[in-house]
């Protein structure tokens, strides 16, 4: 046993400083009675080196015997940390998948060059049909052509937030080209309209329409197979002055015209002398069209007055003034009832104005005549003065689409559009198909009916390249059954054949096309939103500030591509931290 240990055991029986005064004492006697021999003196340094050990280990084992106990770690804020690691972790996560999904989109591969023994595809179109046809379209197995004078996809469902300036307009543009590149075959891309399609020749006649002309501005594209999927026209129903005097708001031009239009109304209405009759006239803004898109930009238009018009022109706070006007008895008729009464509520706090039961007659440049359905079933005939008209009613068929049912004998009785079987086989034809505003189905002609109509039109295609492929293998091999030499090579070749065949009965085991509803979304203003979702075997109507969170994500969600997801994000947050602008481009 150690010095050290044997001072710890007796010094724990007795007083600090006692045993430090007997050490000291006992190391000077021995420095005194050795001081004149070496020997002596070495020992001297041991003994005093071991007298300080002994006191450094019985300072650490008393402090270690004084001190309390640890206290346990505490529980409390175990979630909290938890929390925030998965927080951390998930958007660490996330931010890896949008840079891998930008590089995607910034480096595209090689494609493959067109094959001429494959048969040509002309699409028409680059709407929600068309692209969603393109996007899960195998192009290695056709020559595809892409037709279509507007050289972008337009994510429309936030159109309406363009017009005031929460969006911008390229945040909801994705170049039609980024999508055709993406492609693992090459497909060409024409930037002009067609103007006509001839069934018998197989051909399609376009037109370069742009303000730079080459020395061709006129050719003709034959086909092997087309999808017609060139939208409709804004429908007037055929009331004066609709088309002279009024805003539309289905293409990016739309919403760059109706921006300027509410700003020269503004700042025409606080022009010097301007009569208070006249400033009236100026900010009524008017929109025609109880359906999503025109209850949509009414709530836009409502927010951008209240949250940024009025704090830098005050002066026009007591004369801006909203109108919804809508022929039928209610707004958003393909909504629940209570949700169309929460609209409407939500619209009477917001101070805009609804008008049902009101169906336009005649339109000026500075007033509408309207035809007014009383309680009591009368009607009469008002005048609605406005600044800003915008007409969002109903769809026409474009001229293309007219010629082409001329064409057709099958057709002759439709009048909306090309009537198409379950299929979407344009009636009358065999290698036509048509897909969202300009085909005639049991659905409404919504973005989301064209989406699974473009989807269900690749997976068709997909199929019956498969389909012809597997039946050339099995012409080879039925050759190559009978000028087989012996019955082991014919036995092979027969259960290539059947393996084929199997292959060939589940390939096409394809159904026709069926439409699911996923729910109906519309924003109200206010930031506030309507929901009518199905959900299981029912629906789950919803309204409010957390609808409105929902219509946000679900929205961003649906954006093509995640360069679109990234910019609209970002506008959002522009706009809620500067503000919207109030310049009038």
């Amino acid at each position: 046993m150690t010095v050290g240990s044997l001072l710890v055991r007796a010094t724990m029986q007795q007083p600090l400083a006692s045993a430090s005064r007997r050490s000291l004492a006992r190391s000077r006697l021995l420095s005194t009675t050795t001081r004149s021999s070496p020997l002596s003196s070495a020992l001297a340094n041991r003994t005093a080196r071991t007298t300080s050990l002994a006191q450094t280990s019985f300072r650490r084992a008393f402090a270690d015997a004084a001190a309390p106990p640890p206290a346990p770690k505490r529980k409390r804020f175990r979630f909290f940390r938890w929390a925030y690691r998965l927080t951390l972790l998930s958007g660490l996560g996330l931010t890896g998948y949008l840079a891998y999904s930008i590089y995607v989109l910034r480096h595209p591969e090689e494609q493959l060059e067109p094959d001429p023994s494959k048969k040509t595809l002309v699409i028409l179109g680059s709407g929600w049909g068309a692209v969603s046809l393109l996007k899960k379209l195998d192009t290695e197995n056709y020559n595809v052509v892409v037709i279509s004078p507007r050289n972008f996809f337009l994510f429309t469902p936030l159109l309406p937030s363009c017009t005031t300036g929460l969006i911008e307009h390229r945040s909801i543009m994705e170049p039609i080209r980024n999508i055709l590149r993406h492609k693992k075959a090459t497909v060409k891309y024409y930037e002009a309209e067609a103007t006509k399609i001839d069934y018998e020749k197989r051909v399609v006649y376009i037109s370069d329409d742009s303000e730079i002309k080459g020395d061709v501005s006129h050719t003709v594209v034959p086909f092997d197979m087309l999808v017609v999927g060139v939208g409709a026209e804004n429908a007037t129903f055929g009331i004066p002055g609709v088309r002279e005097h009024s805003c539309f708001l289905k293409e990016v031009g739309d919403a760059q015209k109706i921006r300027k239009r509410i700003m020269d109304c503004v700042e025409t209405a606080v022009f010097k002398d301007q009569t208070d009759e006249e400033v009236k006239r100026l900010l009524h803004m008017v929109v025609v069209g109880g359906g999503p898109t025109g209850v949509e930009f009414a709530g836009e238009l409502q927010d951008f007055f209240e949250d940024d018009l009025r704090k830098w022109i005050p002066e026009i706070q007591d004369n801006f003034h909203v109108t919804l006007v809508e022929a039928l008895p209610n707004i958003l008729p393909m909504f629940s009832k209570q949700l169309i009464e929460y609209t409407e509520s939500s619209f009477k706090e917001e101070k805009i104005t609804i008008r049902t039961k009101t169906m336009v007659k005649n339109v000026t440049d500075k007033y509408i005549e309207a035809q007014v359905t009383k309680p009591d079933g009368t009607t009469e005939l008002e005048r609605i003065p406005y600044g800003l008209l915008v007409w969002a009613t109903g769809n026409a068929v474009r001229g293309v689409v007219r010629d082409l049912m001329e064409q057709i004998p099958a057709q002759k009785d439709s009048r909306r559009g090309l009537a198409v079987n379950e299929y979407l086989v344009v009636n009358g034809t065999e290698n036509i198909w048509a897909v969202g505003d300009c085909a005639i189905t049991n659905y409404a002609p919504t973005a989301q009916v064209a989406g699974q109509e473009g989807a269900f039109l690749a997976r068709l295609f997909n199929t019956m390249a498969k389909t012809e492929a597997i039946e050339t293998e099995l012409k080879k091999l039925s050759v190559a059954q009978q000028e087989a030499k012996g019955d082991e090579e014919r036995n092979h070749v027969f259960e290539e054949i059947k393996e084929r065949q199997r292959q060939l009965r589940r390939t096409k085991q394809i159904g026709p096309f069926q439409y699911s509803h996923q729910g109906s979304l519309a924003y109200i203003g206010k930031e506030r939103a309507v929901a009518d979702i199905s959900w299981l075997s029912g629906n789950i109507a919803s309204g409010g500030t957390m609808t409105y969170l929902f219509w946000r994500s679900a929205y961003l969600s649906m954006c093509f591509s995640a360069r679109n997801r990234v910019l609209v994000a970002t506008d959002w947050i522009k706009a809620k931290i500067f503000g919207r602008d109030v310049s009038r481009e």
